[in-house]
């Protein structure tokens, strides 16, 4: 199934689709809490969840093209990431091929949902893209191994690693490139690992701006997949429900094209991933 959080007078409500319809879940019962994040905090499994899209009163349906969007993890936990995860990325720059997964890590502020603005900082120009597979934590782990990891996923999402190249290799860490505010776009659904294969693993992965296709492969090319990903992981760290995993981007990125080529005020990026959706965010400059 794909899950859907939006804003009901500035509100977040968790929501089921149904084809061209949003079940309200918090509507047909009350007791679940109006965050993705929250209902797997509590132990909530989206596979519970499927009777209450199929049962749905015509009350407790909207239609999905009328919902304003917000993120598929309203409060997330730990946002991880991954740098150089697709070889033909990494000869794109002067990094050298990582024996294992490169983490960094953002801050919530940084993360923009579905149809909402990227906004470009006063501060830099060079404001890039960067189409990625996301995955979110659904049950407590540690210590995972190859064979079990893809069982503590609850599911996919795309997202748009928006980065500030200048600010990003200032250091040796990337933190800061990574984190300015509303860079990160994320979203519009979160797609259970049912309807994927497993892992999400040999999925087309696309970003396009002003309709132009600018990064473009396959999910099989990541280097380290999720189930190896989420056991390198919990050798250190505790994951936790909500947390989100974010696996890296391919070849095809702005900077490293000749001329560059940065977001700007005015453009449309989209990510698209097969059989997770589109995610569209609209670029603006700061304020």
């Amino acid at each position: 199934m794909r899950f859907v959080t939006f804003l009901d007078s500035g509100a977040p409500r968790f929501g089921a689709v149904d084809g061209d319809d949003v079940v309200d879940i918090n509507a047909v019962d009350p007791r679940i809490p109006p965050s993705l994040s929250a209902f797997l905090r509590g132990g909530g499994s989206l596979g519970d969840l499927k009777t209450f899209a199929e049962s749905a009163k015509s009350a407790h349906r909207r239609p999905l093209a009328a919902i304003r969007y917000g993120l598929p993890v309203g409060d997330p936990g730990t946002v991880f990431c991954l740098g150089l995860n697709y070889l033909l990325h990494v000869k794109e720059g002067t990094s050298p091929v990582p024996d294992h997964p490169t983490i960094f890590m953002r801050g919530p502020n940084s993360l923009v949902a579905h149809d909402s603005a990227i906004i470009r900082p006063k501060a830099s120009d060079k404001l890039d893209y960067e189409a990625e597979l996301a995955l979110v934590i659904g049950k407590r782990a540690r210590h995972l191994t190859i064979q079990n990891a893809h069982d503590c996923v609850a599911g996919y999402s795309c997202f748009n690693d928006g980065s500030l190249r200048d600010y990003q290799r200032r250091t040796t860490q990337w933190t800061l490139g990574k984190n300015f505010d509303r860079t990160g776009g994320f979203g519009p659904f979160l797609v259970t690992p049912d309807e994927l294969p497993e892992g999400a693993n040999g999925l087309k992965i696309e970003s396009r701006l002003n309709g132009e296709t600018m990064q473009s492969d396959t999910t099989a090319n990541m280097m380290f997949p999720v189930a190896v990903t989420l056991a390198a992981l919990s050798e250190a760290i505790t994951l936790e429900p909500g947390d989100v995993v974010v696996m890296g981007t391919p070849s095809g990125v702005g900077y490293a094209r000749t001329p560059p080529v940065f977001m700007k005020a005015g453009d449309v990026c989209e990510i698209e991933i097969e059989g997770v959706g589109v995610l569209s965010n609209p670029v603006e400059d700061e304020a």
